[in-house]
């Protein structure tokens, strides 16, 4: 088992890190978890993990590193840790429109960089994660792809593509739950208590998207199985689609990926 420090142990990093013990990836006590507030971690601790607030050690003592931390805090972490960078060292970066190149051009050329990008959905096992890199071995990415798949779904795509993927699967997690609350809001609407509109929107939602991961069919040969001719169904979407549903998911999805490849800079 390669020893792990994951540097900067938010949300993402702790999800990530108890779904590789869960999953007999590797075990607690080879994964160190950095943060500043080490309270914040005394749960962890307490399962195994070692916690720190020292980088540099964590660093030091690891073959693999996962970067964590928020986009504007990566230049103070990277030049904090270069001493104790080896050609051996793995990184692995969640950092939303962060390239390997970027953090290679600060760790040094010969250090491999393979970018990740899982969904808050990875505290529940249930994330989208997109792997990507540049010039990685092929058997550092398929570690990582076997790391991710221990807390969700995994597709390897282009680079090029990260900041798109962060604005469909990682923004996406909140576009598709704010149809959720506008469904639920619908329900209440019509008739139903809150907690019972949110409870039927939520099942709804979960089936729709179970139909199509169990199916593996296009969304529109679902929908066409719940539309009638002069039906209720086709009344709803088409009012929807007149006031630029559809249109708008795109526009928002567009505008979160500009928005995430300008997060970041290398000054």
């Amino acid at each position: 088992m390669k020893k792990i420090a994951i540097i900067g142990s938010g949300n993402i990093g702790l999800s990530l890190a108890r779904g590789l013990v869960k999953a007999d990836y590797a075990r607690a006590e080879e994964i160190t978890l950095t943060r500043r507030n080490l309270s914040h971690l005394d749960a962890y601790a307490a399962e195994g993990f070692v916690v720190s607030a020292d980088n540099v050690a964590a660093v030091a003592s690891a073959e693999v590193v996962i970067l964590a931390v928020l986009p504007q805090q990566l230049n103070h972490v990277l030049n904090e840790i270069i001493p104790q960078v080896k050609s051996g060292h793995l990184f692995i970066s969640v950092i939303s429109g962060v390239s390997c190149a970027a953090i290679k051009a600060r760790l040094g050329a010969g250090i491999q960089v393979i970018r990740a990008m899982p969904n808050t959905a990875i505290a529940i096992g249930q994330s989208m994660t997109c792997i990507a890199s540049d010039h990685a071995s092929s058997e550092n990415l398929a570690d990582v792809i076997r790391m991710f798949e221990t807390v969700g779904a995994v597709v390897k795509i282009n680079e090029e593509l990260m900041t798109s993927a962060t604005a469909l699967c990682a923004c996406g997690t909140a576009f598709f739950l704010r149809a959720i609350r506008a469904a639920s809001q619908g329900g209440v609407e019509i008739g139903f208590h809150a907690d019972e509109a949110l409870k039927m929107a939520v099942q709804t939602a979960k089936g729709a998207a179970d139909l199509l991961l169990l199916h593996q069919t296009h969304p529109e040969s679902e929908i066409d199985k719940v539309t009638s001719p002069k039906g209720c169904t086709i009344a709803g979407l088409n009012e929807m689609e007149h006031n630029g549903f559809s249109s708008s998911l795109i526009k928002g999805i567009k505008l979160s990926a500009e928005k995430a490849g300008s997060l970041y800079t290398k000054e």
